[in-house]
């Protein structure tokens, strides 16, 4: 072979295997098949005697304790920038298998949408593949959601930190699997924590930041769950949306319509101007804005999973829950 052309293979060859390398690691570790979402997965089903999952012990924890007070639920750019967060809970409690909705997966990476996934050690232990598979992609990060979906509304500071414990060995070993299977993924640590059904106690937002974790709900109720057509749950967050705001919606078969809906809402934000980020990369953008205590729409509104009265957050004395603030 001349010696040009020689030259030439090889810069080509040299090109190639740079391609590869530099690919995103979803892609240079798991073929296309195994990465496309499957709509078998998306269905919830209760557990059999197959699917019972040893629960971990509590990973010991060394963290510096989160700075700030009370629980996110927006963030004010600074200079007004139009940033959104796209987040979706993957959690799954005793007795089910919850499901993978793919479809919501497959349009974020196919539109490069940026996301954050609060994801339970249980959902993560009984979907070990899907759970590398956003651990090891850069367009996302991943939370922690408790173990098993733990209503913690009642919960002191110790059982705070065992949840988010037994969720962070579930995490930290799928982690460690992750330097065999994908040796591209980039190395990552949990700092995001959101409350299950939206809920805590009083003493329940510094009890997560002591962990070392940031408390994150939303100020955006996509209302996936209720079964809510793709139409009107578009309508509806669009309607709700403004710089900063965090979405809450679900990737584990409970979203009914959620990737249907997602079709509308990031071509119509993109087109008002909006870019999607993390909510790590949010809270980095400017101005956090908390509440005291956690909630859905309305402070007290938790109630209607059937707590107490007396259970519901705390108020200021005046009758009502203070607006939430920036600080």
């Amino acid at each position: 072979m001349p010696r040009q052309l020689f030259r030439l293979a090889f810069v080509a060859c040299a090109v190639l295997l740079a391609g590869k390398a530099l690919a995103d690691p979803p892609a240079a570790c798991w073929p296309p098949a195994a990465l496309a979402g499957r709509s078998e997965e998306a269905a919830k089903r209760h557990a059999g005697p197959s699917d019972r999952l040893p629960v971990p012990a509590a990973l010991a924890m060394i963290a510096p304790a989160a700075v700030g007070e009370g629980v996110l639920r927006r963030v004010v750019p600074a200079g007004g920038a139009k940033l959104v967060a796209l987040t979706f809970d993957l959690c799954e409690g005793s007795g089910e298998v919850a499901g993978y909705d793919g479809a919501i997966v497959d349009r974020l990476r196919a539109a490069s949408v940026p996301a954050t996934f609060f994801m339970g050690g249980r959902w993560a232990q009984s979907h070990e593949q899907r759970a590398m598979q956003l651990l090891a992609d850069p367009l996302f990060e991943v939370g922690d959601h408790t173990y098993d979906h733990a209503d913690l509304d009642h919960a002191d500071a110790a059982k705070i930190a065992e949840e988010i414990a037994r969720t962070e060995a579930v995490l930290g070993a799928l982690r460690g699997k992750l330097a065999s299977v994908c040796p591209a993924a980039p190395a990552s640590t949990t700092t995001l924590f959101r409350f299950p059904y939206g809920a805590c106690g009083a003493d329940g937002p510094a009890a997560v930041r002591a962990a070392g974790l940031t408390p994150v709900q939303w100020d955006v109720v996509s209302g996936d769950p209720s079964g809510i057509a793709a139409a009107p749950m578009a309508k509806a967050v669009l309607a709700e949306v403004k710089p900063g705001s965090i979405v809450v919606m679900h990737a584990n078969g409970r979203g009914k319509h959620t990737a249907e809906a997602l079709a509308t809402i990031i071509p119509a934000l993109k087109a008002r101007g909006y870019r999607f980020v993390t909510v790590s990369d949010l809270i980095a953008s400017g101005k956090p804005v908390t509440a005291s205590a956690c909630f859905i729409e309305h402070p007290g509104d938790t109630a209607r999973y059937g707590r107490k009265a007396s259970t519901a957050p705390k108020t200021n004395g005046a009758g009502t829950e203070p607006a939430p603030v920036v600080k």
